[in-house]
This record gives structure tokens, C-alpha cells and sequence, in this order.
């Protein structure tokens, strides 16, 4: 069966492809290179052993999407990762993630229509539940008031997609994640953000290694257990095998609603401090951080309850936070290594 990937050279577009491709589905990439490299591509081609298709696309640009889908019609699913990402950024340039979240799943729902094609998975993100004090979220958890513009775009993007399911009922699935971190087992792809990190774990690993100077853990006087903020942190590798479950209840059509929900995580609030330790203990190195002011649009707490996603798609997440956090340094120690190689080669 062939599956667009929207956004499927970024982090965890990847990783989903190497699932998608190991149980069997045909994909075929489009990504207007944003925040990723075609390098990613080539990694992808090695660790799966598929020529897989890909097209650059810019999604908010309607008349380039109306192009591809004039010679690509026939996909049995999609799955939409394309979007802006930062919470930070988002706060600083929103018109920015605006214009581009919502155009580009704007443009493909009127492609879906037009072509009636069915079967989409929405990435979208915990920071649907703004800052309420009703962690662990379930998905029926009132959505309070989002606090960034990019948890915005995720909110009002589930309610294009829930109306538009109701009108031309286009099945979908939203999958709510929490914080994706780690890497393939393999290093051969990992997180690789362009210019500064903008999430936790690659700033880590990158201060870890000494690229950057030092960490800087935002907010230490949270009503937590050590005054930092908790997140639920989840491999990417359980996150992409969650995709791939969902893709099969919508094919098979096992889906109650025309629109389902569901919450990715583990279903543990950690501690940014307690995040350090696990990286020390687990990679042996010390960690120099510094805890500065908090930075708009974070929240206090963030974990998730899992239970939907456990009945329904019988997915639970397997790695543990030290794996994880393990795979990410394995990642991070590639990729100075390969630069240092073409380096020498150059």
C-alpha cells in the first residue's frame, strides 16, 4: 500500500518511514527542506534498503501541492508531519507558524477532497492541553488556554480536521505526543535540528560534547518536585510504531469515529534535572547546566495517561528514559565523528 509522508525527513517523519517501510508499505516523501537535509534521505535509503520517492515540496504553497497530486493520487494513507515545531519561536514570530501550519494542512485537506483520498494521521502535540493542573492528561482533558502559537496551530489544526471529517468525511486520526527523544538504534538517523536546538535533548547532547557551553534549564521555581518543569519523554522508535498502528486501524477500517484521538507517551512526568542525571548515568558524562528564567510559552507539567492508546491501538511505549537518552548520545558522537571524516576527505 503506498503512504504520503508529509514532513518525512525530519525527526520523526524518519524515523516513522523506516516502521512504514518495515511492515511492508510503499512511501513516498515530500518535504520542502526547512529544518532537514537530504542527507536524511540517503540514511534512510542505507538503513531500510528501499529507493524511496521523494519530491520537494512547499506545502503552503497550494499551486506546487495541486502539481504533485495531478501525477500522485492513488495513496491508501497519509500522514501529515509537516509544520514549524518550535514553542519558543513560535512566540517570537507567530504570524510565521500561522501562515505555515495551517496553510499547509489547510492545502492538503482540499487535496484529499479533491482527490478523495482518506486515511490521515495528524501530528499533533501535547500542547494542545495549554496550562491546566490536570496532568496526566486524558484525551477528554478540557483544552485549556494554549499558551504558544505553535500549541495554537496544533489545537485549531485538530478542529479543521474534525470539522472537515464531519463535511466530507475524511478519515482521521490525531495522535497527541508528548516529548519524542533518542535516536534509531542503528545512529544512522537521529535528531538534527538546523542551527541552535530549540528542544531539550539535542541541546544536551550537543553541551555534552562540547559544542555548546553550557545547558540552560529553564525554570527552577515550579510547583514540582525540584522546581523544574515535567515532561513525558518517549522514545521515537515506540513513537513511530504508534503511527504505524493507527495507520492499520484507519485501512482496516476499524475506526469508531470519523476523527480519533489519541495521547503518545509514557505516562511518567520527569524532571528536566532529573533528564541530566539519566544522561550522566547512562553515558558517564558530567553535564554542565545553569538554571535560568522560564521561557514563554513552557508549561509547568505535561505527562500524558495512555490508557486510550494501550485498548484501542495496543501500543504502549517500551524504552526506557536511559535508552533512550543513550541512543541520542550514540547519535550525537556520529555525527561528530562523520564530520570530522569529511573533513579529512575535503
Amino acid at each position: 500500500m503506498k503512504i504520503l509522508v508529509t514532513g518525512g525527513l525530519g525527526y520523526i517523519g524518519s524515523h516513522t518511514i523506516v516502521e512504514l517501510i518495515n511492515n511492508n508499505f510503499d512511501v513516498h516523501i515530500i518535504d520542502d527542506l526547512s529544518n532537514s537535509n537530504l542527507i536524511v534521505l540517503d540514511n534512510l535509503k542505507k538503513l531500510t534498503g528501499q529507493n524511496i520517492k521523494f519530491d520537494k515540496i512547499s506545502m503552503d504553497q497550494k499551486s506546487e501541492l495541486d502539481e504533485f497530486f495531478e501525477k500522485n493520487n492513488s495513496f491508501h494513507g497519509i500522514i501529515h508531519f509537516a509544520a514549524k515545531k518550535y514553542v519558543g519561536e513560535s512566540s517570537k514570530d507567530p504570524l510565521l507558524y500561522y501562515r505555515n501550519n495551517l496553510s499547509s494542512l489547510i492545502n492538503l485537506l482540499d487535496s484529499l477532497r479533491d482527490k478523495k483520498l482518506n486515511n490521515l494521521i495528524f501530528s499533533s502535540s501535547c500542547t494542545v492541553y495549554g496550562n491546566n493542573n490536570e496532568a496526566p492528561f486524558v484525551e477528554t482533558t478540557r483544552i485549556a488556554e494554549v499558551f504558544s502559537p505553535y500549541g495554537n496551530t496544533k489545537k485549531i489544526g485538530e478542529e479543521i480536521i474534525k470539522d472537515v471529517g464531519k463535511a466530507y468525511g475524511i478519515k482521521s486520526i490525531l495522535l497527541r505526543y508528548f516529548n519524542p527523544i533518542g535516536a534509531h538504534p542503528s545512529s544512522i538517523i537521529g535528531e538534527k535540528p538546523n542551527g541552535v536546538p530549540q528542544n531539550l535533548i539535542p541541546y544536551l547532547t550537543q553541551t555534552a560534547i562540547g559544542k555548546r557551553k553550557i545547558l540552560n534549564v529553564f525554570g527552577g521555581d515550579y510547583n514540582t518536585y525540584d522546581g523544574t518543569a515535567l515532561r513525558d519523554y518517549i522514545d521515537v522508535m515506540d513513537l513511530a510504531g504508534a503511527h504505524v498502528k493507527a495507520l492499520k486501524r484507519l485501512i482496516k477500517e476499524e475506526n469508531k469515529d470519523v476523527t480519533e484521538t489519541f495521547n503518545l507517551g509514557t505516562g511518567i512526568g520527569v524532571s528536566v534535572i532529573d533528564v541530566i542525571k539519566a544522561f550522566e548515568k547512562a553515558t558517564g558524562k558530567t553535564l554542565p547546566y545553569k538554571i535560568v528564567d522560564r521561557r514563554q510559552g513552557d508549561v509547568e507539567a505535561a505527562y500524558a495517561n495512555t490508557d486510550k492508546a494501550k485498548n484501542i491501538l495496543d501500543w504502549t511505549a517500551k524504552t526506557s528514559l536511559e535508552q533512550s537518552l543513550l541512543f541520542a548520545w550514540n547519535w550525537e558522537l556520529k555525527q561528530i565523528h562523520s564530520n570530522f571524516n569529511n573533513q579529512k576527505a575535503a
